[in-house]
C-alpha cells in the first residue's frame, strides 16, 4: 500500500471514501486549477480569492458535505482571505468557458485512468467510439434577487448540452448556456467541432434538426436520432420487416434528406419500431434515423443502441438525487452553472471508482447491484471527518502518482470494499392507481381511524 500509517484507520473502514477523494486530489490540484482558469478566462481575474479555492468550497456543496455555500463558508473562513460578499461576487462571474473546461479537463485526466484500469463498461458498437448527448435546463431557482422577488415565475439560471462516453461513463463535454429560455437545437452548432470520425452520437427528436444531421455526416460521423416529425423526407423503395425487439416489431426503409441551403442530399436508414404499448404522449411507433452501415448495426441493434441513450438519463438522475447539481439558492446563471459543471466533475470521479469497482468485482456486477446513491451518501458521511484525521496536505500522494500507479492503488482499495454496503433495493412492479375518494365536507382525515378499521 502506497498510503502512510494515517490512511490506515479509513482504509479499513471507508475505502471507497479514500478512493473518492484522492481522484478528485487529482482533479482539483490547486496549481493545475489556478493554471486552468488563467488559460481559459477571458475576463475573470485573480486579486485575493483563488480559483482552487473556490472550487474547493463549492466542491463540498456539490458532494453534500456542506448544505449551502455560506455553510461552506463558515467552515473554511479562517483559511480564506475574502469575506462571504466577495466569494458571491467571485461565483456569479466565473465564466462559462472556464466552467466547461473543468468537466474537459477532468475527463482528458480520468479517460487514460478508466483504460489502465481495464474498467470500461461494455462496448455498444463495436468499432466505434460512442457518445451520447443530451440537454439539460436548470431547475428554478428561490426568488432572492430583486429582479424575481415581484416575479411569480420561476426563475431559469440556464441550460446544457452534455456529452457522456457510455463506455468509460465519463462526462467528456458541455456547453452551456446562461440564458434558460434557449432552445436546445440553436446549441447545435457548437456541438458539430467536437465531433471525430468515426464517432456515433445518438440523440433525441430534439437533435433531429437538417443542420445537424449534415454537420454530422461532413466531419465522417455516424448518428442515430429519433425522427422529429418536423423534418420531412423522401422515402425509397419498400418498406420491410426486420423481426422484433422486447418493445416491438421492428421495420426498415430508406429516406433521403435534402438541405435547401447547400442543395445536398442524404441517404439514411429509417428504423420503425410499431410498440406493443403506447409512450406516455400515445405515440404508437417511433422512427430512428441512422446513417451507419448496415453491415455494422442492424434494425435490432439500431433500436436496442438507441435504447441506451437512457443512460445519460439515468447519470442526470444520479446528479439530481446523489449530488447537489442544482443549487436553488443560486440565483446568478454562471454560478449556477459553475455548481452544475462541478457535479459533473465529482459524477466522472465517482464513475472512475466505480471502473476499479468494474475491474475488480465485474461489469455485470457492479451495474446491477451498486447504488450511486447509496455510495454518495456514505462518502457525505465520511467525509468531514477524514478531512479533519487526515488533512489536506497528505493526499499530495496521489497527484504525484503516474497513471499505472495510482491504477493500482485503486484497484488495492476497491478490493477492500464490501459491496453490500452500497447494495441496490429496486422496487417491485408499480400497481395501478386507485381511483381516490374526494370527500365533501373533510379536507383531511385520522390515519389512526383508517388503521383502526383495517380489516383483520
Amino acid at each position: 500500500m502506497l498510503l502512510g500509517k494515517k490512511f490506515e484507520s479509513f482504509v479499513q473502514a471507508s475505502p471507497v471514501s479514500v478512493m473518492v477523494r484522492g481522484v478528485l486530489e487529482r482533479a482539483f490540484a490547486p496549481a493545475h486549477l489556478d493554471a486552468l482558469f488563467e488559460r481559459t478566462a477571458q475576463v475573470g481575474y485573480t486579486r485575493e480569492l483563488l480559483f482552487s479555492a473556490t472550487v474547493q468550497l463549492m466542491s463540498e456543496v456539490v458532494l453534500g458535505v456542506s448544505p449551502s455555500v455560506h455553510a461552506a463558508y463558515q467552515d473554511a473562513a479562517e483559511a480564506l482571505p475574502v469575506t462571504i460578499t466577495a466569494v458571491y461576487d467571485k461565483l456569479q462571474g466565473i465564466e462559462t468557458a472556464v466552467s466547461a473546461a473543468l468537466v474537459r479537463d477532468s475527463a482528458q485526466q480520468f479517460a487514460p485512468l478508466v483504460q489502465a484500469l481495464a474498467g470500461q463498461a461494455r462496448t455498444l458498437l463495436a468499432g466505434y467510439q460512442v457518445r451520447i448527448l443530451d440537454g439539460n435546463h436548470l431547475a428554478g431557482v428561490q426568488h432572492r434577487l430583486a429582479e424575481l422577488r415581484r416575479l411569480r415565475a420561476a426563475g431559469l439560471p440556464g441550460l446544457s448540452l452534455v456529452v457522456l462516453d457510455p463506455q468509460l461513463m465519463l462526462m467528456m463535454d458541455v456547453i452551456l448556456e446562461p440564458d434558460g429560455h434557449t432552445q436546445e437545437r440553436s446549441l447545435l452548432s457548437r456541438i458539430l467541432p467536437l465531433i471525430q470520425p468515426g464517432e456515433l452520437w445518438i440523440g433525441d427528436r430534439n437533435f433531429c434538426t437538417l443542420g445537424f444531421l449534415f454537420g454530422v455526416v461532413r466531419r465522417e460521423g455516424c448518428l442515430l436520432v429519433r425522427q422529429h416529425g418536423l423534418l420531412q423526407g423522401v422515402l425509397l423503395g419498400k418498406r420491410k420487416s426486420r423481426g422484433r425487439t422486447d418493445t416491438g416489431r421492428l421495420y426498415e426503409q430508406t429516406m433521403r434528406l435534402e438541405d435547401p441551403q447547400t442543395g445536398q442530399s442524404l441517404q439514411v436508414r429509417r428504423i420503425t419500431v410499431d410498440l406493443d404499448e403506447p409512450t406516455r404522449e400515445g405515440e404508437t411507433q417511433i422512427h430512428l434515423l441512422t446513417n451507419l452501415p448496415v453491415g455494422d448495426a442492424n434494425a435490432r441493434q439500431v433500436a436496442e443502441l438507441y435504447l441506451r441513450r437512457w443512460t445519460i438519463e439515468q447519470a442526470f438522475q444520479d446528479l439530481t438525487v446523489a449530488l447537489v447539481c442544482e443549487l436553488n439558492t443560486l440565483g446568478y446563471p454562471k454560478a449556477a452553472l459553475f455548481g452544475f459543471c462541478l457535479a459533473l466533475v465529482a459524477y466522472n470521479a465517482v464513475s472512475l471508482v466505480q471502473a476499479a469497482l468494474r475491474a475488480v468485482h465485474g461489469a455485470e456486477r457492479i451495474e446491477q447491484e451498486v447504488s450511486w446513491y447509496h455510495l454518495c451518501l456514505h462518502l457525505a458521511k465520511v467525509y468531514s471527518g477524514m478531512m479533519i484525521a487526515i488533512p489536506t496536505k497528505h493526499w499530495a500522494v496521489f497527484r504525484e502518482l503516474d497513471n499505472e500507479s495510482l491504477a493500482q492503488l485503486l484497484i488495492d482499495l476497491a478490493g477492500r470494499i464490501d459491496l453490500r454496503r452500497f447494495r441496490k433495493h429496486p422496487r417491485g412492479p408499480k400497481k395501478p392507481r386507485p381511483v381516490r375518494q374526494r370527500a365533501k365536507h373533510n379536507t383531511h382525515v385520522s390515519i389512526a381511524r383508517l388503521l383502526a378499521a383495517r380489516p383483520p
